[in-house]
């Protein structure tokens, strides 16, 4: 039995700094009301994966709360030996957060710390996970190849993220790295299969990416109806549009607006095949993945319990 009601797993380093920050504000309020709890902080990329497979590998259940990114959200989740026994907490603190964006769920860290000691209720999500050469990740939020990947690839390695980060603009990292991708990627051909039966190739394709939530890239609605808890793939494929299309539309995918355009295309599925005439990056949640030729993304078998919002 575990000893410790809440397991905090913070990223202290989210955000250049800000889950340090806030972690300090957080901890203080748990001591002041005497709450029971462990904290590890991770030090390094997949740490959170490497520490929550060691805590849920005694098949207990466990509250785990997330201080960090869309990207240590992503990295716990693929620690859990057993989604079922697992109830995930959230405190935002990334760039993006398009996980708590998706999930309206608090912003401000003692609030998001009242609705998880005190939750009003909780849902039972889908978790994705994209397969790639034999092996598997799981994700919360989006998996894709392509262009929003190359996104992705590019933001972690960024000198001017931190440099947002600092003045609360993170969020525009991915904007600016978008209009560079925009202006220099040649896009290629991709072939999608829906449910290993609807097989369509697209010419000039950019990207196509699996939505399990709406929002991606720190705050574009690429699938706004996606839902979590259907069981489906909300798929978005963008194909044939010229640079200057695409430059007026992405501004629109803030609001969901894009998807009445030509050149955007969506599809629901419970499993997708992607395979590329080049070698495209992947990526789930943001977390870049080896670039590659196939993928496929569908979803596991068993639910994760979230707190939700109040």
């Amino acid at each position: 039995m575990n000893p410790f009601p809440y397991t905090f797993i913070v990223n202290p380093n989210a955000r250049s700094g800000m889950g340090r920050r806030l972690w300090n504000q957080v901890e203080p309020v748990l001591q002041q009301r005497k709450i029971s709890y462990q904290v590890f902080q991770t030090k390094y990329r997949q740490h959170a994966t490497r520490i929550v497979r060691d805590l849920t590998a005694d098949d207990c259940r466990h509250t785990i709360v997330v201080l960090g990114g869309d990207g240590t959200v992503n990295e716990v989740v693929n620690g859990i030996s057993d989604l079922s026994r697992v109830t995930l907490g959230y405190i935002p603190t990334g760039s993006s957060n398009d996980f708590a964006r998706s999930l309206h769920l608090p912003r401000d860290p003692v609030q998001a710390l009242d609705n998880i000691l005190a939750p009003s209720r909780c849902r039972s999500v889908n978790v994705g996970v994209l397969t790639y050469d034999g092996k598997k990740r799981r994700f919360a939020v989006s998996s894709g190849m392509g262009f929003d990947a190359g996104i992705c690839h590019e933001a972690m390695i960024s000198p001017i993220k931190p440099l947002l980060n600092a003045l609360h603009l993170g969020k525009l990292t991915y904007v600016g790295i978008a209009l560079r991708q925009i202006l220099t990627l040649t896009p290629g051909q991709i072939t999608v299969t829906l449910d290993g039966c609807r097989r369509l190739t697209f010419q000039k394709a950019y990207f196509a990416t699996a939505m399990n939530l709406p929002f991606e890239g720190g705050g574009f609605q690429f699938c706004p109806d996606a839902d979590c808890q259907d069981g489906l793939l909300n798929v978005i494929v963008i194909s044939g549009l010229s640079r200057l299309k695409i430059l007026t539309l992405l501004p629109t995918a803030y609001k969901g607006w894009h998807t009445r355009f030509r050149g955007v295309y969506t599809y629901t599925c419970r499993k997708m095949e992607i395979t590329s005439s080049a070698s495209l990056p992947l990526h789930t949640d943001g977390e870049p993945v080896f670039r590659n030729h196939h993928a496929s993304m569908s979803m596991e078998d068993r639910k994760l319990r979230i707190i939700a919002a109040p």
